[in-house]
């Protein structure tokens, strides 16, 4: 794998804010280039394959699983794979960019495991539970046994927390968004 540019992990449990949080940081001037990530999942609406997700089907990706065309990947939930493809990492390196993921919090310490000298990873931190359970229901892309479903992955996932880098709790997104560009900055000019 090329030895050029470093990884912006990105993790925190669904509706905690990391997707705002990454896309102000692709516009924060900070050479950085989204990952696109492949998932077995069918898009939402308004996703563009290719743009959100690399969207592939369960036999196709368990064929790149077994060719070792995966950094990592993980099935999120039962049948659900997501991963990294390796050649997105060399396809954003080669054009002398940072990549940045918008990852789920077991996909993110993997990413961290795999190359931890080149990785800076933050968790966004939702201020409750509650307020978690608020901004999935306010969000309206999931039906209640999903929100349901999410939410007692995010309880276990705050528990990882600590195995970050860096946690931004995401109370004000103004203030955490300014405080995720100082980190990346900073990390970038090391």
């Amino acid at each position: 794998m090329t030895n050029r540019g470093k990884l912006i992990v990105v993790s925190a449990p669904s509706g905690a804010g990391k997707t705002t949080i990454v896309r102000y940081l692709l516009g924060a001037g900070l050479n950085l280039e989204f990952s696109v990530s492949a998932c077995s999942r069918a898009p939402r609406p308004g996703e563009k394959n290719g743009k959100d997700y690399y969207f592939i089907s369960k036999d196709e990706f368990r064929e790149k699983i077994d060719n070792k065309e995966f950094l990592e990947w993980e099935e999120v939930y039962p049948g659900s794979y997501y991963g990294t493809l390796l050649s997105e990492l060399e396809k954003i390196w080669n054009s002398g960019k940072h990549v940045i993921f918008d990852v789920d919090v077991v996909g993110g310490l993997k990413l961290k495991e795999k190359l931890p000298e080149r990785c800076l990873s933050i968790f966004i931190m939702p201020p409750s539970v509650e307020e978690l359970e608020k901004r999935l229901m306010n969000r309206s892309t999931e039906k209640d046994t999903e929100i349901e479903k999410r939410i007692g992955k995010a309880v276990k996932e705050l528990g990882y927390s600590p195995k970050f880098d860096a946690i931004i709790v995401n109370t004000d997104l103004e203030k955490a968004k300014s405080e995720a560009k100082s980190l990346v900055r900073s990390y970038l000019a090391n």
